[in-house]
């Protein structure tokens, strides 16, 4: 009987508590104006680092160039050959074999070209 009455009372106060939450008059914003408020998104990119190479692949259906670079301090890699995304754009007047200097961003995992030339 005294469970019953604890589960009993439990349950009140569980369910007064959220119909109280759900009514909080001094957070309602229905009739509060929302142009010109300035909505801040923070957004964090990832830093840019910079290298040297060469083209040693161009693929344009998946937007990848494939480079043989030197070590890149700012990120503490070693020299290697490996594939960054990049956009068409960016592919223009580039061939295999140039030498290129680029910056790049590490985002989630993959490597993107901000800025490429000869």
């Amino acid at each position: 009987m005294k469970l019953t009455l604890i589960a009993v009372a439990s349950t009140v106060v569980a369910l007064s508590l959220s119909a109280q939450a759900e009514d909080m008059p001094g957070m309602k914003m229905d009739a509060m104006p929302m142009e010109g408020m300035q909505m801040k998104q923070e957004t964090k990119q990832a830093p840019v680092a910079k290298a040297g190479g060469t083209i040693k692949a161009i693929d344009t259906t998946k937007h990848t160039v494939t480079i043989a670079h030197g070590a890149v301090p700012a990120v503490q890699w070693p020299p290697m050959t490996m594939a960054f995304s990049v956009t068409q754009d960016q592919l223009k007047g580039l061939e295999v074999g140039d030498h290129v200097s680029f910056s790049f961003r590490l985002e989630g995992g993959r490597a993107t070209i901000v800025s490429i030339k000869k």
